[in-house]
């Protein structure tokens, strides 16, 4: 096996290990059901509704569950819905203000009741991996820290600057892609011929409301500077029959590549989608979202490699 193809492996492993230790601490559905107190529930079944709302009215709705989950005992349950907030406080623009609430009320509850590490995930070879990897919920925070500019009152915590490293070791492997996919309609596409361009990397799939939901703004966007040197390129790891329908349907013209392997995914260490990263002329990463954009959010990144 190629030593790349191994270490990504691991890396792979050691991420699965931090989701399924965090769910295994917050407790299987099977063994152990989540009971909630009424006001508990209540949150729950807001942040459950969130997407039904409009974005202005959205906003203010994330903004006070942040603030009244704060308020909440320091238990699991508390956790799993401050983890939840923060899951969905990325998926537009929903004012900087609102996302410094989730992180500091993230970051409290973690203080309040931290995580234990994740356990290493058995490697090929048959032994542990030797790193520990951070939690998940430290993960969460990390990614609103670095990606949304927020601050959060735990930056002397051992599993937040672990998470901080990795997410700066994440984005180092992003800087210089190197991949040559095919389009729905066979075009090979290689990132390195497209220097000279601006290019926006877009991870998506068909099941994804905030991908879908993206998208028609993406066209627009491709359909107003493709004559200034934009491409955008749309990568999916679900297989052909599957995709082909919606982009039709969707009346999308930006090129759509397939990646049925996750190896490109792989090698931008994408973990959870939609997520963009925009490239300037000279091959740059220039800007990145964790998660969905508005129009407006991807006219900010496309700023940045010198198109506006």
């Amino acid at each position: 096996m190629n030593p790349k193809t191994f270490l990504r492996r691991i890396k792979l492993f050691l991420v699965l290990a931090a989701l399924v230790t965090f769910a295994q601490q917050l407790a299987s559905a099977q063994q152990k059901p989540v009971v909630w107190s009424a006001k508990e529930q209540l949150l729950a079944d807001q942040i459950d509704g969130l997407r039904s709302l409009a974005d202005d009215v959205r906003a203010g709705t994330t903004k006070d569950l942040a603030l009244n989950i704060r308020k909440l005992p320091a238990t699991e349950n508390k956790l799993r819905l401050a983890v939840d907030l923060a899951g969905l406080s990325t998926e537009g623009d929903f004012g900087h203000d609102t996302l410094q609430e989730v992180a500091t009320t993230l970051a409290e509850t973690l203080r309040e009741r931290p995580v234990p590490w994740a356990e290493p995930e058995d490697t090929e070879a048959g032994s542990k991996a030797a790193a520990r990897e951070p939690a998940y919920p430290y993960i969460e925070l990390a990614s609103l820290l670095r990606y949304e500019h927020v601050e959060a009152p735990l930056h002397d915590d051992e599993q937040f600057r672990a998470a901080m490293a990795r997410l700066e070791e994440d984005d180092r492997k992003r800087e210089h892609p190197a991949f040559t996919l095919k389009d729905l309609s066979g075009k090979t596409w290689t990132f390195a011929e497209l220097r000279g361009k601006v290019v926006l990397v877009n991870f998506w799939a068909t099941w994804c409301p905030p991908c879908r939901k993206e998208m028609p703004d993406l066209e627009t966007l491709y359909e107003r500077f493709s004559s200034k040197g934009l491409v955008v390129l749309g990568i999916s790891d679900e297989e052909a029959a599957k995709v082909e329908p919606f982009i039709r349907e969707s009346q999308v013209s930006f090129p759509v590549l397939l990646d049925p392997g996750r190896k490109v995914n792989e090698m931008f260490v994408v973990e959870g989608i939609p997520k963009s990263f925009v490239y300037d002329r000279e091959g740059k990463l220039v800007a990145q979202s964790i998660d969905m954009r508005t129009q407006k959010q991807f006219l900010e990144m496309l700023g940045k490699a010198g198109l506006d």
